[in-house]
Formats: structure tokens, sequence, C-alpha cells
């Protein structure tokens, strides 16, 4: 109902809730039961449970627990509260409800395997904490070596795909590395959603115009740098004063603000780049991931 909003604590729970039940449901539904793996702590405890048979509910839990201690110093109690709960849910989840195999058709395992996967870990994610620790492991790490989060996360995943490679067959793990491609794309779209944010920069003559246009036509709002434009090869010594436009935009928006900005100066140059987090200003109020 408008104005009317659910407490912060109800929707994180709603949320944390409904990922547990989507992984659950990816994990018996899909990748257990055809032996696929995926990327991380979940790939690791599906490496253990079909090479030593150990119960994949327990082996789930016990495999988080190094990574809900790191959690609770690099990035709080409450994280690490909140996780626990999530990861013994999980754990719960798997003992108690049985879902049904959907398919054994290895290509419509290893997608929707990591949709539904992907789906439960961005949920979890938007609520508050994390179903899988692998990304607080490469934040402990990379404090300690030189490599970025993604290139320690990508390093772990390479040695979990070569040692199903090895044990259970090049296919098989080359059918699980698509299940993560899956999943890591899916959660990048439930945690950013359509509303992911998007920098967008106008350098234009006809700056006075498409500063208009945009606050007026489109409620956008405008951020404007003092610049220079000219400075070409052929007159390197000529430039003008130029208002450097800046705004911040959803995906769904790009295409007409290009439009407005070609309409009135085709040769206005613009690009955009990736924001990850945005908020304040006159931006609306979005879930916190």
């Amino acid at each position: 109902m408008n104005g009317i909003a659910l407490p912060r604590w109800l929707t994180d729970t709603l949320y944390t809730v409904l990922g547990i039940l989507f992984c659950g449901f990816a994990l018996k539904g899909f990748l257990v039961p055809n032996k696929f793996f995926d990327g991380g702590v979940t790939g690791i405890s599906l490496l253990l449970h079909e090479l030593y048979h150990f119960n994949i509910a327990y082996v789930i839990i016990l495999c988080n627990v190094p990574f809900i201690i790191m959690g609770a110093f690099q990035v709080g109690r409450t994280f690490a509260i909140k996780t626990s709960a999530a990861v013994i849910g999980l754990g719960l989840c798997l003992l108690f409800i049985e879902y049904p195999q959907v398919t054994d058709d290895k290509l419509l395992v290893s997608i929707f395997g990591g949709v539904f996967m992907g789906i439960g870990v961005g949920l979890a994610i938007r609520g508050g904490c994390a179903l899988d620790g692998i990304e607080v492991l490469a934040l402990y790490t990379g404090k300690r070596i030189s490599f970025t989060v993604s290139e320690i996360i990508l390093g772990i995943n390479i040695i979990i795909f070569l040692i199903a490679a090895i044990e259970l067959g090049l296919p098989t793990a080359l059918y699980s590395i698509l299940t993560y491609y899956a999943a890591s794309r899916t959660i990048t779209f439930v945690i950013e959603g359509l509303e992911e944010y998007t920098g967008v920069t106008i350098i234009s003559g006809q700056s006075e115009q498409i500063k208009e246009a945009l606050v007026m036509d489109l409620g956008r709002g405008i951020t404007v740098y003092k610049g220079e434009r000219g400075f070409l090869k052929e007159s390197f010594d000529i430039s003008q004063p130029v208002d450097i436009v800046f705004t911040v935009a959803t995906r769904l928006e790009l295409r007409r603000i290009n439009n407005i900005v070609r309409k009135i100066d085709p040769k206005a140059f613009m690009f955009t780049s990736v924001i990850k987090e945005a908020a304040g200003g006159v931006l609306k109020a979005r879930a916190r991931h």
C-alpha cells in the first residue's frame, strides 16, 4: 500500500528467507542430484560432498564457519550473526525440505541451477548477510597480498574447478563453470536490479540547453564541472571554456538521455561509467545490499 513501508528488519528477514529457499531449490533440485558444482564456498562444499559423501547440509555449515568468523572482523558483528543464522537456515532447509529433482539435462542443470543459486545468494545479500563466504575471504586476503578481490575469487574458483576436472571429469567441470557464470550474473542482477545506476558525462558547446533538458524534461539532478574544450592537433592553442555535465541515471533512462543530447548537439561527446553504489541527493531510496 502507498505510504506504508515495512520495517527494515522485516524486509531483511524476508529477503534472507527467500534466499535460503532459492538456494535450497538450486542445490537439491539441480546441482546435488546431477553432481554439479558452483564456485566459492558452495563449490567447496559440493566437492567435499561428492568426494567423501558427507551430508551436504552439514558440510555447507562447517565450511562457512571460518568465513563467518572472518566476517565478524572484516565486516561487522551484526553481519556475522545474520550470516550464521542464514547458513544454519540453509542447512535446515536442505535437511528437512524435500525438493524434487527438476531435470537431469546437463545444459538445463548448469544454467538454471546457477540462476536459482544466484537468485538465492543475491536475495541474501540484499538482506544484509551472505550464504557464501568467499568474498569475505577475498577481502581478508586482499589486505595481505597484492591482488584484487576479483582476482582472489577467480584464483580460488580455478582451483575448485581443476580439482573437479581431475576427480570427476572435464565435462562436469566445464558444465559447472557455466553454472558459476550463470549464478554470478544473476547475483549482480538481483543486487543491482533494473535500477543499476550509470554515470553519464556530457561535453558539448550546447551545455546550457542540455542542462535545461536534463533537469526540466527528465527531472535528473546534475553536477557541472568547469573545463575547456578544443586542443585539436591542427589547432592545439585554441580552446574554449565549457561546462562538463555529469548526471546519474538508470539503464532504462540511458537511451532517452542519449536521444535528447543528440537532438540538441549531434557532435556532443558523451561517455558512461559504472556506478556500484549511489544514494542521497535527488536519487530515490534503494534497498540496502
